[in-house]
């Protein structure tokens, strides 16, 4: 569960700079509290110059995701609307209707799906797609 440390310190600078402060005030009226983020990056580097010898520094790591992976799926668990499945549908691998096979016919993800299973040779197609975003 530990990260790399530099996914920390990138928290922590993306947390505290002037964009992500504004975002802040607009979306909640006041500034984050970015602390953790900052523990959590000294705890990283304490443990990575020990070489995995600091345990309390690991342990904390540890604590602080789980606590922060707890927060962010309070909302899923706590949903009392859908009832949650135990298995997935009968059906779930049934081909595609054909109009939809039909659609996707001759796509750039259709080809290199066939590259990818062996289907075609992989060379270069004749027509060339392009996604303009």
């Amino acid at each position: 569960m530990i990260r790399p440390c530099s996914v920390y310190r990138d928290e922590y600078d993306d947390c505290t700079s002037i964009k992500a402060r504004f975002h802040q005030y607009f979306i909640f009226g006041e500034s984050v509290d970015c602390s953790q983020w900052k523990k959590d990056y000294d705890n990283c580097k304490r443990y990575q110059e020990s070489n995995g010898n600091d345990v309390a520094a690991s342990e904390a790591i540890i604590q602080s995701e789980t606590d922060r992976r707890r927060k962010r799926l309070e909302a899923h668990f706590g949903n009392t609307t859908w009832s949650r499945r135990k298995l997935p549908p009968e059906d779930w691998s049934k081909p595609l209707p054909d109009w939809i096979r039909k659609k996707n016919e001759n796509t750039y993800l259709e080809i290199k799906q066939k590259e990818l299973d062996g289907l075609t040779p992989a060379e270069k197609p004749d027509k060339f797609f392009c996604a303009i975003m």
